[in-house]
């Protein structure tokens, strides 16, 4: 498995540079697009879940763990959770929303039928490990409710609801940017929140903020260290944003709307990499100095991260359901809402049961971009190799996405 990663990850880093190389410059336009803000904040709150609210505070303590785990010995805990989630790894979905808005139009790749059956598996895989992840940390968040480790019947409920908001807002894309902006306006308010409550207070200042986000300059001195994989850990990490990748690319890269191939690298590199880089600062301000969370801090992450996940189902429930062709147009609201919490919540529990894991999902991912390589080099090299501007059909028109159910 660590071999076919390092492969996976090698091929992506050579396609950027081939793909800026080629058509740096090129104007990339989306079948939907939008103004630039709003792209920003789909392609954030689409491509981070429930994780990136609940993970850092359980993890940094594992990253100081020098003795059980030495391989972290070359920088501090700050800089691992931030390599872990930000920057070098969202060129990921650059590669696949460049792909998706540019290429796939000219050789329809993913429309080819095992193709398509796969793809859907990966979404849908990758959909019920999302609600899974939210399941698992609601005890560590949540100790009032419960024994503080085992998972009670309320928080089935909980993620039961969160499941049910997500297949009702994927029956009409006119909730994608309610739902996109909300989350990150959420986000937003519960890192300021947080800041104001460890760096204003008595025993703290604005200054160990800046002194504590400086530490993230070593992820940077270390970059080379986060292409490949540290450990099983990080291969979990990176498996697991390969199963993103393809459906999250695909996703986004309706939504483009002139930008520039290299601006769209930098817009997804950079601007979801600096309110992460600020949120994992303050939680490690809190780990560092055993700030307690206990209470109201904790339930409002737990409420941003409900919001996350909601907006991450609802970007993939939207997809594979237009995927297959199993959509509100063809069987009617109640039956499409009925039929996706069915399947949702199922697969939920076989992640519970350890019946499923995110790195055979991310694995077939890895799968499907080889195999799409190859199928160019066979078939459209030629045609692929004379691409000079995003299909011709695709206007910036800002009024589409009103228009569409």
């Amino acid at each position: 498995m660590t071999l076919w990663l390092s492969t996976g990850i090698l091929f992506v880093f050579a396609a950027i540079a081939f793909i800026l190389y080629r058509w740096g410059n090129m104007q990339c336009i989306g079948v939907t697009p939008v103004r630039k803000f709003t792209f920003i904040a789909i392609l954030f709150t689409s491509g981070l879940d429930v994780g990136l609210i609940m993970f850092p505070l359980t993890e940094f303590a594992g990253y100081a763990d020098l003795a059980t785990s030495p391989e972290y010995g070359f920088t501090n805990p700050l800089s691992i959770e931030f390599g872990f989630w930000a920057f070098l790894i969202w060129a990921f979905y650059f590669v696949t929303c460049f792909y998706f808005c540019v290429i796939e139009p000219r050789v329809k790749f993913f429309e080819i039928p095992l193709i398509k059956a796969i793809n859907n598996i990966v979404i849908i895989g990758t959909c019920a490990f999302t609600a899974y992840l939210l399941l698992t940390n609601l005890p560590w968040y949540l100790p009032g409710i419960g024994d503080g480790e085992s998972i009670v019947g309320s928080f089935y409920l909980i993620v039961f609801l969160a499941i049910a908001v997500a297949v009702y807002s994927s029956t009409s894309i006119r909730y994608v940017r309610i739902l996109s902006l909300g989350s990150s306006w959420l986000f937003f308010a519960l890192i300021i929140m947080m800041w104001a409550g460890a760096f204003l207070s008595e025993s703290s200042s604005v200054g160990e903020f800046f002194t504590t986000f400086g530490l993230l300059g070593d992820y940077f001195a270390n970059l080379h260290h986060f292409v490949l994989p540290l450990n099983d850990y990080h291969e979990f990490y990176l498996f697991w944003w390969f199963a993103w990748s393809i459906m999250i690319g695909q996703f986004t890269s309706r939504f483009v709307s002139g930008m520039r191939t290299y601006q769209v690298l930098s817009a997804m590199m950079i601007f979801p990499s600096i309110p992460i880089a600020i949120w994992f600062t303050v939680l490690y301000y809190y780990s560092a100095n055993s700030i307690p969370t206990a209470g109201f801090y904790n339930l409002a992450m737990v409420i941003v991260g409900i919001t996350f996940v909601v907006n991450s189902l609802d970007s993939l429930i939207r997809l594979y359901t237009d995927n297959l062709n199993l959509t509100v147009k063809r069987f009617g609201k109640i039956p499409y809402i009925i039929g996706n919490i069915a399947l949702l919540s199922g697969l939920t529990l076989l992640f519970k049961l350890n019946f499923l894991q995110i790195q055979w999902v991310g694995a077939l991912a890895i799968g499907l971009i080889l195999g799409c390589f190859a199928y160019i080099l066979l078939k459209y090299l030629r045609k692929v190799a004379d691409i000079e501007r995003s299909p011709k059909e695709n206007k910036i028109d800002f009024t589409k996405i009103e228009l569409m159910d």
